[in-house]
This record gives C-alpha cells, structure tokens and sequence, in this order.
C-alpha cells in the first residue's frame, strides 16, 4: 500500500460573505491511497482559520502519513486525532479503495434511486443580493432555507420578517447560522425576535468556548440552539460527553471534516441520541470529492430533516460531480 497527496485552491465562483469575513478561495489537500493497483480517493479538507488542525505542522502530518499509511487503523487514528480534516480524508480513501468508482457508502442512494433532502443556503451580501438568492432557492422548490445572520442584524431581521409575511412555518422552514456572531446579552434579544419569526433553529449564537454562556441561552431560550464550532476541538471522548452535558442543546450540527471524519460523526451521534438531543449533518466548502462522501454518509444515518449539504456549485475548478440537484432533492447520478 502506497499514498500519496496534492494541494488544490478551489476558487470561488463569487466572495462569498460569512461572520469571519469574505472568502475568495478555499485551500484542501487530495489523498490518494494505491494497492493491488486499485485507488481511493480523499480529501483532507482543512479549513483556514476554523479547522482545529489549522497549523503549520499540517503538511508534516499529511506526508507522515504517506510514509506511515502501511500502520494498522488504531494506531493511525491515535496519531492523527488532533488533525480531523486528515482523519476524514484517510477514511474516504479506505472506503473508496474498497469499494471503487465514486463509491464510499454504497447503497440506495449510490445506485441513483433516492435522494437527500436538503436545505438552501442563502450567504451574506447586501439585502437586494439576499433576497435575490432566496427567490432562486424558492423558485428551485426549497422548502428550508439557512440564512447567515451576524453581520448587520437589523437587516437581517428586515429581511427574515419580509420572508415570514409571504410564507408561513407551515410553507417554508426557516434556519439561521450566526458563526458565533453575537454576544450573549445580545442574543438572547435576537432568540426573542427569532421565535416571534417562527424561526426553526439558530446555530452558534455565540463565540464557542464560552459553555457556561451557552449553557444559559440553551436553558431559556424560546428558540432552538444548534451547536456548530462548539464541536471542533473537542476529541476525547469524556470531554464530548462534559460539553453536552454542561450546555445541554436543542441540536448539535456535524460536519465530518471538522471533527474527525465518520468515525468522529457517528460518536457525536450517539451521545447525543443518548441525551435526546437532535442533529443534522452538514458540509463545510468541501470539494466536490468530500462532499461526495459525506453526501453517501448523510444517506447511511436516515435522519428525514432537511441536511445541510453544498452541490459544489459555489467553486469554478472543483472537481466532476456524481451529484445533481432536483429541487431540494440530492442525489447521485451513477
């Protein structure tokens, strides 16, 4: 067995606006694992400036394990546990090697026959270039919808109001992902107006780290709170169960290449089913080759919320796609 890996800059059909800023690219790094002549295929897709592994040892990491990729599962995963994104690739190129094509979890979804529900994310801009996104996303047949929100709060709240009035809950699902944009005695005035709004969910309210902050808002709020960044960083599993134990949320989101790949997903899961606390997965500015996978892994867990999965549609140089979009509905195209 033999690895190998490359960096790729995806590049951004448009900046795209978030709470930490205006993206222009996104940097990842593709695994390739070879045997018997057969390939698989993954990406390590790091996140500048929020992935926990975000370091300058991260390439070290990625050619230790070129050198190392013949040492057994346990002890790959012991080594790697603080660099998630190259856990998360490792993982898919396993699969992919064992399964072949552009198959990391085959299925009833990989044999083209059904679909992923997902929501539609609407980014950051002006009001006009917002509300021209969720029109599209309305037009296409989208029935939830995530706004970024935690830049300009009155027009946020301007433009979530203006959704309400033409559309009930009943009509359209409303989500709204803060990235931590809020302080806490802010928040909980925004929790306020959210559930006036009829709002399904917020995730991060607030900076993570702050637990006893979160805790707070979690306990009171009128709306529902999502944990987003609160997971990243957060690898041993006795810390896992302190940090939802402690702040006790309404949802927990996970993204694969932020908290250890499957393996970190499916622990997540099952802490918090065992809490009675909900979840949903959702990408983050993967390629085309991670959010194919984590699209396969998405069908596997059965959960029937609307998921918060990217088309690839955001980037000018990703990568083939196996999967296509029918209004809301995701699926793989054989």
């Amino acid at each position: 067995m033999t690895a190998e890996y490359f960096r790729y800059v995806l590049e951004f059909k448009r900046p795209s606006g978030t709470s930490r800023g205006v993206l222009l690219e996104k940097e990842t790094f593709i695994l390739k694992i070879s045997e018997n002549e057969n390939t698989g295929i993954g990406e390590c897709a790091v996140f500048r400036g929020l992935s926990f592994d975000d370091r300058p040892d991260y390439e070290q990491k990625l050619q230790w394990l070129c050198q190392n990729i013949k040492q057994d599962y346990e002890c790959l995963k012991e080594e790697l546990k603080e660099f998630p994104s190259i856990w998360f690739g490792y993982e898919q190129a396993i699969l992919n090697l064992k399964h072949g094509g552009n198959i990391y979890f085959p299925g009833e979804f990989t044999e083209g026959g059904k679909p992923i529900v997902i929501n539609g994310l609407i980014w950051m801009g002006d009001i006009a270039f917002m509300e021209e996104q969720i029109q599209d996303k309305l037009d296409q047949g989208f029935h939830c919808i995530k706004l970024k929100i935690g830049v300009n709060w009155n027009s946020e709240c301007e433009i979530l109001q203006k959704l309400r009035q033409k559309f009930s809950e009943k009509v359209l699902e409303l989500r709204v992902d803060a990235n931590g944009g809020f302080q806490k005695d802010e928040a909980k005035s925004v929790l306020k107006q959210l559930n006036d709004l009829h709002i399904h969910s917020i995730e991060q309210p607030i900076k993570a780290g702050n637990w006893n902050d979160m805790a707070e808002l979690c306990a009171e709020t009128p709306t529902q709170i999502a944990l987003d960044e609160e997971l990243i960083g957060i690898i041993e599993t006795d810390q896992k169960k302190l940090l939802l134990d402690t702040i006790k949320p309404q949802y927990i989101i996970l993204k694969p290449s932020l908290i250890g790949g499957f393996s970190g997903a499916d622990q997540w899961i099952s802490l918090a089913e065992e809490r009675n606390i909900g979840w949903w997965i959702t990408s983050a500015l993967e390629s085309n080759i991670g959010l194919n996978a984590i699209a396969q892994y998405t069908f596997t867990k059965k959960n029937p919320m609307p998921q918060g999965l990217g088309t690839g549609s955001l980037f000018v140089n990703n990568f083939e796609s196996n999967l296509g979009l029918k209004g809301e509905l995701l699926y793989f195209k054989e």
